[in-house]
């Protein structure tokens, strides 16, 4: 498969960036804001492919975003074809936890003239909006928000950590292990079929976010807050239809209406009856 860069530089509405530290940043930063975070896939039961062609054809073509996996999958995409040395890794979430989970979270390590930089157009939580550099415990601004990156004895991980609420929130640790295709895969089927994990509860929970020029929009479930500077606000959807333009507008995500139907009545919103009603219409019609 050849990737279509035009393609996915239109999608992210900007001009093809330099392979400099500035360029990287910009496409980052490009992608978060354009791009969702979600997992309607398997939300709705459906593995992911993350085959090069599956993930342009589902982002780039259908207008749809995608978890981790499938979002750095792409932006690794378009690292190869912009001329970026860079290697994968495999981090562990921690969300405010002492030790992560499984290996399954996809980023990049950025080499730029001899800077180490860590990439991430694909985290679920409050993520940077540009690249970090990999020094440790140095502080790193970012409009409002402070990050930096420690390395954890007990672990041997390099930790993401975010400053919030007067101390250091632990987003994810990641090791510099080779990371195979195998890995991706296994990856892959732990996020979006295992019911059991805290971190990730993709298969049950609805998850969106989106970066905008002014802060953060995060959809869980029934429940849409927007970020903006240092206000929060946060309102409960009780429609399918408030759910589907929140889908649609918030987030960019273009949706079937059997694919609303199906998200609503996972989260409640009494559409199943209905629903099963009407397919039967359908039939017998």
């Amino acid at each position: 498969m050849t990737f279509e860069l035009d393609k996915y530089l239109n999608r992210l509405n900007i001009t093809k960036p330099e392979t400099t530290a500035k360029g990287l940043a910009q496409l980052q930063q490009s992608q978060l804001i354009t791009i969702a975070f979600e997992n309607i896939f398997p939300l709705r039961n459906i593995l992911p492919d993350l085959e090069p062609s599956a993930i342009s054809k589902k982002i780039l073509d259908e207008g749809r975003g995608g978890y981790c996996l499938e979002l750095n999958g792409l932006l690794g995409l378009a690292l190869t074809a912009l001329g970026f040395s860079f290697e994968p890794v495999l981090a562990r979430v921690r969300m405010g936890r002492s030790e992560g989970g499984p290996r399954a979270h996809l980023a990049f390590l950025v080499d730029i003239e001899d800077d180490l930089w860590l990439v991430d157009a694909g985290f679920g939580g409050p993520c940077p909006r540009r690249p970090l550099l990999v020094c440790n415990d140095q502080i790193q601004l970012q409009d409002q928000d402070m990050f930096r990156i420690r390395t954890d004895r007990a672990s041997s991980e390099m930790v993401v950590e975010k400053r919030q609420d007067g101390d250091w929130f632990a987003l994810y640790g990641f090791d510099r292990t080779k990371v195979q295709r195998c890995d991706l895969e296994a990856a892959n089927v732990v996020c979006s079929t295992w019911s059991r994990s805290r971190l990730a509860p993709f298969p049950d929970n609805l998850l969106m976010c989106r970066n905008t020029e002014q802060g953060r929009i995060h959809l869980f479930n029934r429940t849409l807050t927007t970020t903006c500077g240092d206000k929060q606000t946060s309102r409960f959807i009780e429609t399918v239809d408030d759910l589907g333009a929140a889908i649609q507008n918030d987030f960019g995500i273009a949706i079937t209406v059997a694919e609303l139907s199906h998200i609503a009545c996972r989260l409640g919103l009494n559409t199943c009856e209905a629903d099963a009603e009407m397919s039967a219409i359908d039939f017998i019609n």
